[in-house]
């Protein structure tokens, strides 16, 4: 039980439910799930470029000759690839930092790779850096610094928007949203 509990939502009460599952009628998916965790942990590494997991030295998306080279979205977590991909609209390559910076949990920019996105800003393929971090006081912090960061390199850096969700209702939604949506709108 204390092991689940270290999986994100899994309390004290969901953890003993999901043991007792496993114990007394599901003993063969719980040898799997054994069997696989183990396996992904000793398979399955980081992206040498983007930082994405990856059983290669390269994930499918830094091995592709189909993606565009100019352009580079930075994300603070592997879903938030998986989340953009889904979309089909950006063609482009990922940095992933695996967080995001926050001084007082000692989360600096070497933790964040930060001195590998620089080495790949020297190499002059990159024409545009997209900023898709969380909109969270953390998420903008990072984003900030990564945009004073790229400042010499002379590349554009733009930032995902922020607001109003598509089949949103305006009376329903917070006001800091609204207020955002509202500086940022865009002219037609």
């Amino acid at each position: 039980m204390d092991a689940l509990r270290c999986l994100p939502g899994v309390g004290p009460k969901t953890a003993q439910r999901m043991a007792f599952q496993l114990l007394a009628r599901h003993r063969d998916n719980a040898r799997r799930l054994s069997y696989v965790l183990h396996e992904a942990m000793e398979k399955i590494n980081h992206c040498q470029r983007c930082r994405l997991f990856s059983e290669t030295d390269l994930c499918k998306i830094c091995a592709s000759t189909h993606r565009d080279a100019a352009l580079l979205c930075i994300v603070e977590n592997p879903i938030d690839v998986m989340a953009i991909e889904q979309t089909a609209s950006f063609k482009g390559f990922y940095f992933v930092l695996m967080g995001h910076l926050s001084p007082l949990d000692g989360i600096g920019p070497e933790h964040l790779g930060i001195p590998q996105l620089q080495e790949q800003l020297k190499q002059n393929t990159i024409q545009e850096i997209i900023l898709a971090t969380n909109p969270t006081v953390e998420g903008e912090a990072t984003a900030h610094y990564i945009s004073e960061l790229v400042k010499p390199y002379k590349i554009k850096t733009s930032r995902i928007a922020h607001g109003v969700p598509l089949g949103g209702e305006l009376e329903y939604i917070d006001s800091s949203t609204l207020a955002r949506a509202l500086i940022g709108r865009e002219v037609l």
